[in-house]
């Protein structure tokens, strides 16, 4: 038995629908039932019988931090894809950040040692890989640096790095992967599915920053094939592309037939704003939608290195405009 946290988000939905279109025994955790239509959704991407494989899946409704439910959903269970997350950059999320991130992730590692699972495979992100001090090359051996102003998502992340890394130190077979932005269809309230929606209602600004972006079938083929292998305690960098954010955002609207954005948000500009967004925040109470570190890595100009899942798979990865072009397309019929 296979289980899968997080089977209602981007990452999970695609991984559950590869791996039971494969006839894989499959268990997944969700913790909202409405969202379960995304997963349908998702699979109907694939095929016109998603009904049918959908129904394969054994779901159970939890919480990371429910012991009880999720002692149950490990019942029987050989093989772990952890893909749950909370997903946030405003400070006052952090104490949340904390218990899903790193104590759910604890919970998860505790179980699987206690199950004797044969290996896990942890999705993290780029944003816990930390900072390159020379060269803006960045890669699984890059130095995470605690005095550095990270954002709260990115110290829950790492956090819960950690907590995979003590599990291999207890026995537990494991491997990271760390991918960029995930570009896939099926969300469209946030993350590259929102970023979709703001160029299709002509989002007027870029930055001058770099993004390193991967189409999320790619990120579900690595994960199983990282599984399957002998491959353990490793993390490696997940990204086709390191492509500046006008050529990205110019590539989405071209396939949403839109005018790309063609003014440049300097970054005085945006220091304001954020700035703005906080005094917002402190005098009506209204959630943060511009926060620091966020605005800073719309400038950043690092480089992620795939070489080393490159080379240990001999991986060929989606072309990056391919997948925008099929994400547009998915976006495009969905909207009528």
């Amino acid at each position: 038995m296979i289980l899968v946290t997080g089977g209602t988000g981007l990452v999970g939905s695609h991984l559950l629908y590869h791996l039971v279109s494969n006839h894989e025994n499959v268990r997944a955790i969700y913790r909202r039932p409405k969202k379960l239509a995304i997963v349908k959704k998702v699979f109907s991407y694939y095929t016109d019988d998603f009904q049918k494989l959908y129904d394969k899946i054994d779901w159970i409704e939890c919480d990371l931090l429910d012991i009880p439910k999720l002692t149950e959903a490990f019942e029987n269970v050989s093989y772990v894809y952890h893909c749950a997350a909370f997903v946030s950059f405003e400070p006052d999320k952090y104490h949340l950040l904390r218990r899903t991130n790193i104590e759910g992730t604890a919970n998860i590692v505790n179980l699987s040692i206690s199950n004797k699972v044969k290996k896990i495979c942890y999705v993290s992100s780029i944003a816990a890989l930390g900072e390159s001090i020379k060269d803006n090359i960045i890669n699984e051996q890059t130095v995470w640096n605690p005095e550095a102003d990270n954002s709260v998502y990115a110290i829950t992340k790492y956090g819960a790095e950690m907590e995979v890394w003590r599990g291999t130190q207890e026995g537990l077979p494991a491997v990271i992967v760390n991918p960029g932005v995930i570009i896939g269809g099926g969300i469209w309230s946030h993350g590259s599915g929102n970023i979709v929606k703001k160029v299709n209602n002509k989002l007027p600004f870029y930055t001058n920053g770099r993004v390193g972006a991967i189409d999320v079938t790619d990120v579900v083929n690595i994960m199983i094939l990282l599984l399957k292998s002998d491959i353990i305690n490793e993390k490696f960098v997940l990204v086709t592309e390191n492509i500046s954010y006008q050529k990205f955002l110019g590539n989405i609207a071209k396939h949403l037939k839109v005018e790309p954005p063609n003014k440049e948000a300097k970054p005085w500009l945006l220091a304001i704003i954020w700035r703005l967004d906080w005094l917002r925040h402190k005098i009506f109470g209204k959630r943060r939608v511009f926060v620091k570190q966020m605005v800073s890595s719309l400038f950043n100009q690092a480089f992620y290195d795939n070489s080393k899942v490159t080379k240990a798979l001999g991986y060929e990865f989606m072309p990056l405009e391919k997948s925008i072009q099929i994400v547009a397309k998915q976006f495009l019929k969905e909207q009528g």
